[in-house]
C-alpha cells in the first residue's frame, strides 16, 4: 500500500467531511433547539448559495454579498417557521417531518424556476492549486471549509451556554413545560430556523466554490443527515467528529474501490453508514438515548 496516497485520501477526506459537518450543523441546531427533524436543510444550502450569486450579479462584491445573503436567509428561516411550522407546534413529529420535506421540494422547484438548472461558479477566488504540507497535497478549498466549520462549531458551543441558548435547549426538552414557565416557544423555534439558514448559506458558499452552484447542492442533505445521525442529532461535537469519520471512510473507500468497481463507492458508503448507525446505535455516537430519530 502506498502510505502517502492513503494519507492524502484520509486527510482530504477528513477535511471534506468537516464540510459535511457544516451541513449537519444546521440540522443539529434545529433539532437541539426544538426537537424538529429538518429535511429542508439541503434546499436551504442551495438557496443560500443562489442568493449570494444574486447579489454578485448586482455588481456587489462577493464578500459583501455573503453577509447580505445571510441576512436574507435569516429572515427566510424565520418566515418558514412562522408560515409553515408554527401551526404544527405540539403535533406528531411525522407531520412536521412531512412539512419540512414539502418545504424542501418547494424550495428546489422555486430555485429551478428562478435560476434554471445550469451550474454557476462561486467567485471566492480560492486557488485550485493544492497546499503542500510536506509531501502531502491538500485541497485548499476543503482546508478553508474545514477551518470555517471549526470556527462556527466553537461559536455555537458558546452560544448554547448563553441564556438564549439554554432557553432553546429547554424548549427542545419540553414544549409544554416551556410554555408553562413563560418561555416564548415560537420565538425560540424561529431563532433556531434562522440560525440554521445562516449556517446553510455558509455551507452553500463553500460547497458552491468546490462543485459550482446548481441543484446538486440540495443533495448534500443526505450527507448532512448521515453525519447528524451518526454523531447524534442533538450533538454539535458529534456532528464534527462524525463528519470527520464519514469523510475519511468515504474518500479512502472511493480512492481504492472506484477503480475496481467503476465508481459509486461514495454513495454506497454513505448509505451503509446511515443504515448501520440506525440499526446498531440509533442515538448516534453522542446523542441522548431518549431522543427520537428520523
Amino acid at each position: 500500500m502506498d502510505v502517502m496516497y492513503f494519507l492524502e485520501l484520509a486527510v482530504n477526506g477528513g477535511l471534506g467531511g468537516l464540510m459535511y459537518a457544516l451541513v449537519a450543523m444546521g440540522i443539529v441546531l434545529i433539532y437541539k433547539s426544538s426537537s424538529v427533524p429538518n429535511l429542508a436543510q439541503g434546499a436551504l444550502v442551495m438557496i443560500g448559495a443562489y442568493v449570494v450569486l444574486a447579489f454578485v450579479a448586482m455588481k456587489i462584491s462577493v464578500w459583501v454579498a455573503i453577509p447580505l445573503a445571510m441576512v436574507v436567509m435569516f429572515f427566510l428561516g424565520v418566515g418558514i417557521e412562522r408560515v409553515a411550522l408554527r401551526r404544527l407546534a405540539g403535533r406528531p413529529v411525522v407531520m412536521i417531518l412531512m412539512m419540512t420535506l414539502g418545504i424542501d421540494i418547494f424550495l428546489r422547484a422555486t430555485s429551478l424556476t428562478i435560476w434554471g438548472g445550469s451550474g454557476r461558479p462561486m467567485p471566492l477566488g480560492i486557488s485550485d492549486a493544492p497546499l503542500f504540507v510536506g509531501k502531502l497535497l491538500i485541497n485548499r478549498a476543503y482546508a478553508i471549509g474545514a477551518l470555517v466549520t471549526l470556527v462556527l462549531f466553537v461559536v455555537f458551543v458558546l452560544f448554547f451556554h448563553t441564556r438564549r441558548g439554554v432557553v432553546l435547549r429547554a424548549i427542545a426538552d419540553d414544549y409544554i413545560a416551556s410554555w408553562a414557565v413563560g418561555i416564548s416557544v415560537e420565538r425560540g423555534v424561529a431563532l433556531s430556523w434562522a440560525l440554521s439558514a445562516v449556517v446553510a448559506t455558509t455551507a452553500g458558499v463553500l460547497w458552491g466554490s468546490v462543485q459550482t452552484v446548481d441543484q446538486s447542492l440540495s443533495l448534500l442533505l443526505l450527507k448532512g443527515i448521515t453525519v447528524g445521525v451518526l454523531g447524534g442529532l442533538d450533538s454539535l461535537g458529534g456532528a464534527v467528529l462524525a463528519g470527520l469519520l464519514l469523510g475519511i471512510l468515504e474518500n479512502v473507500a472511493s480512492g481504492y474501490l472506484d477503480p475496481l468497481l467503476g465508481g459509486g463507492t461514495r454513495e454506497l458508503v454513505v448509505a451503509a453508514v446511515l443504515i448501520l448507525t440506525i440499526m446498531v446505535r440509533p442515538h448516534g455516537l453522542f446523542g441522548r438515548h431518549d431522543i427520537e430519530r428520523i
